[in-house]
């Protein structure tokens, strides 16, 4: 789980709804800064990509190609815009990735706190609801800056 500074209160919270507590962090000095969070995550729970993990994977390292690709046109000095268009695949490949990523979130963790919030009993409640769309809204967000 990768995360801000601006979004630590709400997609703790958000996580905890979908996977249990989710990790703490100290406050960061630069509020951009991202932080992976990966070793600390919960141990039950799955998360929304979990199905299509072999996929995404395959993707990532198709990606990953793209960028070793990069280097080795600047080494090989090709010209700019032939560089550039190579830049625009890799570039639309992560937001294409990020795009489903966030889809399979939205399916799963926000459908499934909207199921656990509306359920005799529930304890959380629309917070828990109002903390999954907050830390969406946050993804997203961070997406268009890119």
């Amino acid at each position: 789980m990768t995360t801000t500074d601006a979004d630590t209160n709400g997609s703790t919270a958000a996580a905890a709804a979908c996977h249990g507590p989710g990790p703490t962090s100290a406050p960061l000095d630069d509020p951009g800064a991202v932080t992976d969070n990966a070793a600390q995550t919960p141990a039950h729970g799955t998360h929304g990509y979990a199905k299509q993990k072999d996929a995404h994977i395959k993707r990532l390292r198709r990606i990953e190609g793209q960028i070793r690709g990069l280097q080795r046109m600047l080494e090989e000095d090709v010209y700019c815009i032939d560089i550039l268009t190579q830049v625009s695949a890799s570039t639309k490949g992560l937001q294409s990735f990020g795009l489903q990523l966030l889809e399979e979130h939205l399916r799963h963790c926000v459908a499934a706190a909207v199921i656990e919030s509306s359920a005799p009993g529930a304890v959380k409640g629309p917070e828990a609801i109002d903390a999954k769309v907050q830390e969406a809204t946050k993804a997203i967000e961070r997406m268009l800056r890119t």
